[in-house]
């Protein structure tokens, strides 16, 4: 369970990173008005239009990705061993209660043993 959670943590961790790359690589839609006038380089790697296309879509499939990964860790976070007995029984278990020593005189927190009697 414990390589799982690895597993997945890890794949979440990439997509996020190669999420923010792609996203920082896209150019905003106001960038299209000023290639057309000719104030920049239109041309890419990709052409003009398959830039945008081909990087919406890999940032569309890594941001679902990303998402079934985030529910994955959600829902093996919350797991919770089933116990078959009481509440009561498994916090006695856990944490079985310390009886004081009955010879150990009880000295009080304060000051207020210290203070003589008239």
């Amino acid at each position: 369970m414990n390589m799982l959670l690895t597993i997945i943590l890890t794949v979440q961790m990439l997509t996020a990173l190669t999420m923010i790359g792609l996203i920082l690589v896209q150019h905003g839609k106001g960038a299209d008005m000023g290639a057309a006038f000719g104030s920049g380089g239109s041309g890419s790697l990709f052409g003009a239009s398959g830039s945008a296309n081909f990087l919406s879509r890999t940032t569309a499939v890594l941001a679902t990705v990303f998402f079934v990964c985030t529910l994955a860790l959600a829902y093996f976070g919350n797991l919770r061993p089933v116990s078959s007995g009481s509440v009561l029984e498994s916090a006695a278990v856990v944490a079985p209660a310390v009886v004081p020593a009955a010879s150990a005189p009880a000295v009080p927190a304060s000051g207020v043993g210290q203070i003589p009697a008239k």
